[in-house]
């Protein structure tokens, strides 16, 4: 799948938009550890003063040496030239009218956004509230599950949401195996930490506040990229719990008459076994096995033709960062977890 290759002699430029965000700054992290990519610029919000990344998240004092930047569109004349990839971290609208600026100068862009997720561009108004400015990218944007991506990454490339990611890689090998009954809407109940909200302070999402709630009934902007990614309808019901980073999802499906626990075994082990993220594990998973780490961990348990299947990320990490890390890796040549473990030899 890779388009281009490059060693460590030869670092990619980077940038990461959105810096100040908790998704950003773990990338920004990645980038600096990576030994193919340098982490050349860091923007965050045009109404920012400029300062040292350590000042916003000071556990990084000495790890990552980068000043982050007020961003103007203007900006992109500038960075012609001199950068290879740029990482967007960014609410969706502002997602959308930057990645047309960086293309038209040969830049990368690996958007964390939900701007170029969906191929319908009708879907927008109801799921996103806006009307979609640059339908055109949406058919050029590749969505990068890449445990299920065979295809190459082209310049644009459209990383996958949070909940999508966690219920997409537990469902996708029973229906690519066609285990799942025809007619059969899976149920998934997911439930993410507070930090899936953003860093912007709110009395919705404080920790202080939080205790465990369902929201986004039929609604939530990543239903409709569920069911795109599985080819079928869905019932998606988020929730928010009292923690501060990780998702726990947990899919219902009816299997087809007579599928035996051998088939079930086969299909996960089929799909993931030389997939370096993904963990198929023995017990529930627990988002504390997961939280600060690149990995999904997949559990299920069968009753007859009843199929549960447990999956749990970090939403930052699986979910937003280190899968745009390990997408950027695979594109660009270098080695697919290159950045994504602190202190490891590449």
């Amino acid at each position: 799948m890779s388009t281009q290759s490059t060693s460590p002699g030869s670092k990619l430029r980077s940038a990461v938009l959105g810096a100040a965000g908790y998704s950003g700054a773990e990338l920004a992290v990645m980038l600096a550890r990576n030994p193919y990519f340098e982490l050349s610029y860091a923007f965050a919000s045009a109404g920012r003063a400029a300062e040292p990344f350590a000042n916003l998240y000071p556990r990084y004092q000495g790890v990552v040496d980068v000043l982050v930047q007020p961003w103007t569109d203007d900006l992109v004349e500038d960075l012609a030239g001199k950068l290879d990839v740029a990482f967007l971290a960014l609410p969706h609208e502002v997602s959308e009218a930057v990645t047309p600026l960086l293309l038209a100068k040969g830049i990368a862009v690996f958007d964390l956004s939900g701007a170029f997720r969906l191929k319908d561009p009708a879907l927008y108004p109801k799921y996103y509230g806006y009307e979609h400015q640059h339908p055109e990218l949406l058919d050029q944007a590749v969505y990068s599950l890449m445990e299920w991506l065979e295809q190459p990454l082209p310049q644009l490339v459209s990383v996958p949401g949070c909940y999508p990611t966690a219920c997409s890689l537990a469902l996708l090998p029973l229906l690519k195996t066609g285990l799942v009954a025809d007619g059969c809407i899976p149920v998934i109940n997911a439930t993410s930490g507070v930090s899936g909200a953003g860093r912007k302070a709110a009395l919705s999402t404080s920790f202080c506040e939080v205790g465990l709630n369902a929201y986004g009934f039929f609604k939530h902007r990543h239903r409709p990229e569920i069911e795109q990614n599985l080819g079928r309808k869905v019932v998606f019901t988020p929730h928010l719990g009292n923690f501060k980073r990780g998702i726990l999802a947990t899919s219902v499906v009816t299997l087809k008459s007579g599928v035996t626990a051998e088939q079930v075994a086969a299909a996960f082990q089929q799909a993931y076994a030389a997939k370096p993220l993904v963990r198929l594990v023995k017990h529930s998973p627990n988002v504390a096995d997961v939280a600060g780490t690149p990995f999904c961990d997949i559990h299920w348990q069968q009753d007859g033709e009843q199929l549960v299947i447990v999956s749990c990320i970090d939403n930052l990490l699986k979910g937003a960062a280190a899968q745009a890390m390990q997408a950027a890796n695979i594109k660009f040549g270098a080695p697919e977890t290159a950045g994504l473990f602190a202190g490891a030899a590449e």
